[in-house]
């Protein structure tokens, strides 16, 4: 999915910030459509209550997610539908994700007149923060490729073969592809935390010539790493969910209220309906 004007390193000690509440939900996994929909309803959830939202989720069945602006002509849309590959648009922008073998993330927030790289930085900082406590050595990104000209390169249809400024990293591989959209003061920010390999397939479904399609799938092999490959272990997601509430916490002085909030029952139910 894609950012960067640099603030705090994650490396640096998380600052004491004043405890604030926060909702948390984890709608488990869920069709591509349901979830954009639902991190929508979350936009709605918000100028409501004020409070912000962590949100933690999957996708079944698998499903390619286009950016706002990008054309569905980019993928063999035939193909995907016989492999039961769903494909859905996002309300951010960036670039296609085959979601899979992942955790999701979504976090729905007021701006507070930060600029899309800073709260960029910020959130992606708090899940760096959070899962360097499962052992991982990972950074921020801190420089981005061009986009404008990425837009036209057909090799860069997939958001993990390019990293944008402050996405998180190891050793230069990327982990995390994130994509941020803002509805005035509020801003959406979503992105998947890769744990398994089957991301790399979207290759199969992009309308390229073979030759493109391998240089592509190369691109993929040596710019993306998954979680179980950075520690060298499967991770429950159980106890990934934890570390990234603790990163939140630390880097945003989030206090969790809970699973739920007020109108997630009739936000859910919303969804489904349409």
């Amino acid at each position: 999915m894609g950012a960067g004007e640099r603030l705090d390193r994650p490396s640096d000690s998380p600052q004491k910030r004043a405890s604030k509440e926060w909702f948390f939900i984890d709608t488990r996994d869920n069709p591509g459509e349901f979830n954009m929909k639902f991190d929508l309803s979350l936009v709605d959830e918000f100028r409501i209550t004020g409070i912000p939202m962590l949100r933690l989720y999957g996708w079944k069945p698998f499903c390619i997610s286009l950016g706002r602006n990008q054309n569905e002509s980019d993928i063999n849309v035939e193909r995907a539908r016989i492999d039961r590959i769903d494909i859905v648009k996002r309300p951010t922008g960036g670039k296609a994700v085959l979601h899979s073998e992942e955790l999701t993330y979504s976090v729905v927030m007021e701006t507070g007149g930060l600029s899309v790289r800073e709260t960029y930085n910020r959130i992606s900082s708090a899940l760096v923060v959070g899962l360097r406590k499962l052992g991982a050595e990972l950074d921020l990104s801190h420089s981005s490729a061009d986009f404008q000209k990425l837009f036209r390169d057909p090799r860069a249809i997939p958001c993990f073969s390019t990293s944008a400024v402050f996405e998180v990293e190891h050793m230069g591989r990327k982990l995390v592809g994130s994509a941020q959209h803002r509805f005035g003061d509020i801003l959406l920010q979503h992105g998947s935390i890769l744990m398994g390999e089957f991301h790399k397939r979207i290759v199969n479904y992009l309308n390229i010539d073979e030759s493109l399609r391998e240089k592509t799938r190369a691109d993929l092999e040596s710019h993306t790493v998954t979680l179980g490959e950075i520690l060298g272990f499967a991770v429950d997601r159980k106890d990934i969910i934890a570390v990234l509430k603790e990163g939140f916490s630390e880097t945003f002085g989030a206090v969790f209220s809970g699973t739920s909030f007020p109108a997630r029952e009739a936000a859910e139910a919303n969804v489904r309906k349409n």
